[in-house]
């Protein structure tokens, strides 16, 4: 359990943390941010990394002039629609092999189901799932698996992934280095990170005691 306390930790201290990688290794912090957002979105066994609290953090300091917000965008939402991609055709190699029939419960009709529902709604399910964590590493996953037409699937990873980084990191921009903000970063972190998490929430409360009570508790 170690590692999740080190996690949290982090987390809630990015501003810290960011702030020791941008003195010790300054230009290659970039690269290192890079890698972050890459391998969060790039593989399904990493949803726990930082995602949208990084972005926001990146941006604050690139307001202060440690970073340059123009590259940083750049940079990271080339990360983003590149670990969407590799994602992407992770689950398209092992989607067939998995559903070969030789798994009892791994049936072809549900692969043919979900390839189903990615022609029809994988457009909104990529864009959407960009601002959820956890589900932003298995959406481009699932969609390989159930063979989303890659034009679609790359012309919405596009759209989600620089939408994504713009609006975190453009609001850590305008935003990071606000007197209420900076005094109280590790509750917006901490906020950040529960909004992006309430979707999702929500759906599995309605799932577990239906909607009407769901919707009386958002009342």
């Amino acid at each position: 359990m170690e590692w999740i306390k080190i996690l949290f930790d982090f987390l809630l201290h990015l501003d810290n943390y960011l702030s020791t990688i941008i003195a010790t290794y300054g230009t290659w912090t970039y690269a290192i941010l890079f890698v972050v957002i890459f391998i969060e979105t790039g593989f399904v066994v990493t949803p726990f990394l930082p995602g949208d609290s990084l972005l926001f953090a990146a941006g604050s300091f690139a307001a202060l002039g440690a970073l340059n917000p123009v590259w940083l965008f750049a940079l990271l939402g080339f990360a983003a629609i590149l670990g969407d991609t590799v994602n992407y055709w992770i689950g398209h190699y092992i989607g067939p092999r998995a559903f070969s029939g030789n798994v009892r419960f791994l049936k072809k009709e549900y692969l043919d189901r979900t390839h189903e529902f990615y022609e029809k709604h994988g457009g909104k399910t990529i864009i959407i799932a960009r601002f959820i964590p956890i589900i932003r590493t298995f959406a481009p996953f699932v969609a390989g698996i159930g063979e989303m037409t890659y034009w679609k699937f790359i012309s919405y990873n596009i759209i989600g992934g620089l939408s994504w980084v713009a609006l975190f990191t453009f609001a850590g921009y305008y935003f990071g280095n606000l007197p209420f903000v900076k005094k109280n970063f590790e509750i917006v972190i901490f906020m950040i990170i529960l909004i992006s998490l309430m979707p999702p929430i929500i759906e599995f409360l309605k799932a577990r005691f239906g909607n009407e009570k769901v919707e009386e508790l958002e009342i």
